[in-house]
Parts: structure tokens; C-alpha cells; sequence
């Protein structure tokens, strides 16, 4: 595929993922700002490493790159978070960051409820529940087997449970 056709290609995607992607990274790290720098670099290297792209889901594809690039930012920032595995948490009676505006009401409280989990956890939330992925994709973007995404999606969701409860959050959906 020449240049061209590769950067059409890539501004596509950019055009149907991105917002996807964005809301991914805010609700791994809970940095408007860094989330947005990390959506460009995800199409960047998208774009530089496109040749590794063997088709098949190029949406998978994208967030596992966008994945990646999370994980080493967070390694590289901030190490002692990385160890305690969680995003700066919010508590409801804060006042809501305006990035946190962006986000309905739903998911305002889902953000709370998942900045006080595990990393594991969040990611596998994220992308099976907020991004709809398959279990399969969901596999391919962390790198797990199929049953260790089964497996940690149900702990992932008894404790999320238990957070809205603590939270006076009542879903029906969750």
C-alpha cells in the first residue's frame, strides 16, 4: 500500500475510533489531557507500524496499540501508582473535573466506581462492557487467554457491584 492510500486509510480509522479510543485511555488514567496525547500517538504508530497490520479487526488492532502506549505511560509517570495498580481515584463529593463532563451520567459514576479497582479489572470492564468487544478481542487487545478474560470479567463485575452499591448507585444494566 503506498503512503497515500496508508494515511487515507489511518485518517479514517482516526475518523471512526478515535473518540472510542480517547474514552478507553480517560478511563484507564483519568488524564484529559495525556488521554488525547495518547489517541495521537496511537494512530502515529498505527501509521508507522502499519505492515505489522495483518487485517482482520483493525479496531482491536488500534486499542491494543492504544493499550500498550497507556501501560508505558503509566510505568514511566508514575511507578508507585503502577505498583498500587489504580488512577487517582474520584470521590463522588468531589467536584467533577470538567473532563469528567464529557462523560453522561452513567458513566461518571462507573469512571468513580472504576478508579477505585484494580487495573485488570478496569481494562476488561472497558473494553467488554463499555466497548462492546468480543471475549476474543477483548483477548487479543490484553494479550490473555479467552478464559482469563471470562474468568476476570465476573470477579471484574462483583466488584464493580460491590463499588456502585457503596456508591448509592443503582443499575439495572450492570
Amino acid at each position: 500500500m503506498d503512503h497515500h492510500s496508508m494515511k487515507a486509510q489511518i485518517n479514517d480509522w482516526y475518523y471512526e475510533y478515535s473518540n472510542d479510543v480517547y474514552r478507553y485511555v480517560f478511563f484507564m488514567i483519568g488524564d484529559h489531557d495525556q488521554a488525547k496525547d495518547i489517541v495521537q500517538d496511537t494512530f502515529l504508530r498505527a501509521y508507522n507500524n502499519y505492515d505489522s497490520f495483518l487485517g482482520g479487526n483493525e479496531k482491536s488492532w488500534l486499542f491494543r496499540i492504544a493499550r500498550n502506549l497507556t501501560i508505558d505511560y503509566i510505568r514511566k509517570k508514575k511507578p508507585i501508582a503502577y505498583y498500587f495498580d489504580s488512577v487517582p481515584s474520584i470521590k463522588a463529593v468531589d467536584k467533577t473535573p470538567e473532563q469528567l463532563m464529557l462523560l453522561n451520567e452513567t458513566e461518571q459514576q462507573l469512571y468513580i466506581a472504576l478508579s477505585r479497582m484494580k487495573r485488570s479489572y478496569r481494562d476488561v470492564i472497558v473494553l467488554r462492557k463499555i466497548k462492546e468487544f468480543s471475549i476474543g478481542e477483548t483477548a487479543h487487545i490484553l494479550g490473555w487467554t479467552e478464559n482469563k478474560v471470562k474468568v476476570n470479567l465476573f470477579r471484574a463485575l462483583k466488584t464493580l457491584r460491590k463499588e456502585l452499591i457503596k456508591e448509592g448507585y443503582c443499575h439495572e444494566t450492570i
